[in-house]
């Protein structure tokens, strides 16, 4: 039986993956932001620029359906969704949270396919910022790791 942990280098060789991004524009500072550093982590890793598609939508309730069709394609390896939410004063906060990160779920085992899910949640801008860089190449590492995991034991 192979051992589907390999090492770290392995898991996070990304010079055979296709990976596509829906990046949510509400909250476009922060979203480009984590746009900027999942790309560039993505390319560090090995991705092929040329093999990275992104796309952007509204906000983070349009990130799933975007996610869906690339899905459908069959072209990708892992996808990732990028959004910011940031806490307001009305009950919405929970809506776009809870809905959007279901249906991100959903696509993902409903396509057999990872997704990296960054759509930040954060109670106010100054956390959001704290967060971007760090949260867009955690983005970057979980979608090559997951791509080259499923093909070891799908």
């Amino acid at each position: 039986m192979q051992d589907a942990n390999k090492g770290q280098a392995q898991r996070l060789d990304g010079r055979k993956l296709s990976i596509g991004i829906v990046q949510a524009r509400f909250n476009e500072d922060i979203t480009n932001a984590l746009a900027i550093a999942c790309k560039t982590e993505l390319i560090a890793l090995g991705v092929p620029a040329d093999r990275i598609e992104h796309v952007t939508v509204p906000g983070a309730l349009e990130v799933p359906i975007a996610l869906q069709a690339l899905a459908k394609r069959g072209r990708y390896d892992a996808l990732i969704a990028l959004g910011c939410i940031i806490r307001g004063e009305t009950y919405h906060f929970e809506l776009v949270a809870n809905e959007s990160g279901a249906a991100v779920t959903r696509v993902s085992l409903d396509a057999r396919l990872p997704i990296a899910n960054a759509i930040l949640t954060t109670e106010n801008l100054a956390q959001a910022k704290a967060r971007q860089t760090e949260k867009g190449r955690d983005a970057a590492q979980v979608a090559v790791e997951m791509a080259n995991l499923l093909t070891h034991i799908v």
